[in-house]
């Protein structure tokens, strides 16, 4: 039996520290959530946030940013189907999230979201304004619409 609670962003953090193989912690958030266990041991993330791409529209598309569990069965797809209730309840038209080529999906098609297709990968950095990315390769793309 795993229930949805409420984080912050620093307990959130804490988790995706521990937990996350890929990804780091966040800087900020629109909202967090954890999966507890019958026992109330925290065995999982989701931080949502504003989207990356700055051509998505920030103020009705929000975008998973971290999903870390400690392998607990269905923990996944338990986080970003409650992750896309609280945004359709906040008033966003659209959730999406990006996953790496070796990760399937099978948790966000378990939770009823839409594969959208790749995107072009690359470096967000350039001469004059240097970033670093984390991983800059082809992602996939997925989302939820809610109207």
């Amino acid at each position: 039996m795993l229930r949805i609670v409420p984080l912050t962003l620093r307990q959130a953090n804490a988790v995706v520290d521990a937990l996350h193989r890929n990804h780091k912690p966040v800087r900020g958030c629109r909202f967090a959530i954890g999966i507890r266990d019958k026992e109330g041991e925290l065995r999982g993330c989701a931080i949502v946030g504003r989207p990356v791409a700055r051509m998505v529209d920030f103020s009705t598309v929000c975008e998973v940013s971290r999903v870390a569990t400690d392998g607990v069965s269905n923990g996944c797809s338990k986080l970003l189907g409650a992750c896309a209730r609280v945004a359709r309840e906040m008033g966003f038209a659209a959730i999406q999230t990006y996953t790496l080529p070796q990760e399937g999906g099978a948790s966000l098609r378990g939770a009823g979201w839409t594969y959208a297709g790749e995107t072009g990968g690359g470096q967000w950095g350039r001469e004059l304004r240097p970033r670093q990315t984390e991983l800059a390769c082809v992602k996939s793309r997925w989302v939820k619409v809610f109207r």
